[in-house]
């Protein structure tokens, strides 16, 4: 098979009268593969740094579908809480971080977007698992989680704060 007649990239050909094997692009052409890739939408980035805010917009129905597919896709290793502390932990799996430090507090919400896209240490990529959209999802209740752990009682409504108090 090594001997076999080919043509290997970018070398000379008697084919075609300019002598090259591989032709230009015709004009228009559409590329393979995905094109959606460049947008900040489906990388999570805008020029090469991740983004700070969502590009979908913020609703109810967005955190609640985070949550579920969180509770679905992510809770076994992160658990509900986004502590670190899911089943598989407690049967010798490694423990990923808590959502709950500092480094991940500060952390764009792009960042999170990457790491369920590609995965990051010992979690592999979910991106043929989980939609953009639902990465999305999952990354606002991810903010969500972070933002309820770490709540200033002072910078609530005073409604909130009774409201809070009732529940007790």
């Amino acid at each position: 098979m090594e001997n076999q007649p080919k043509a290997k990239p970018l070398s000379e050909s008697d084919f075609f009268s300019n002598q090259a094997n591989a032709r230009p692009i015709p004009p228009h052409t559409v590329e393979r593969g995905d094109a959606r890739q460049n947008t900040a939408f489906y990388t999570g980035l805008t020029n090469g740094t991740y983004v700070t805010q969502l590009p979908v917009n913020l609703t109810p129905g967005l955190l609640a579908r985070g949550r579920e597919r969180f509770d679905a896709m992510c809770a076994e290793c992160h658990d509900r809480t986004g502590s670190g502390n899911g089943l598989v932990v407690l049967r010798g799996f490694p423990q990923p971080p808590s959502y709950h430090v500092p480094r991940l507090r500060n952390a764009p919400i792009g960042h999170f977007f990457d790491v369920i896209t590609n995965g990051y240490g010992v979690m592999y990529s979910y991106a043929t698992r989980v939609e953009p959209e639902d990465r999305w999802a999952i990354a606002a209740y991810i903010r969500a989680l972070q933002l309820s752990h770490n709540v200033n009682v002072s910078e609530l409504t005073p409604a909130e704060q009774q409201k809070l108090e009732n529940q007790k």
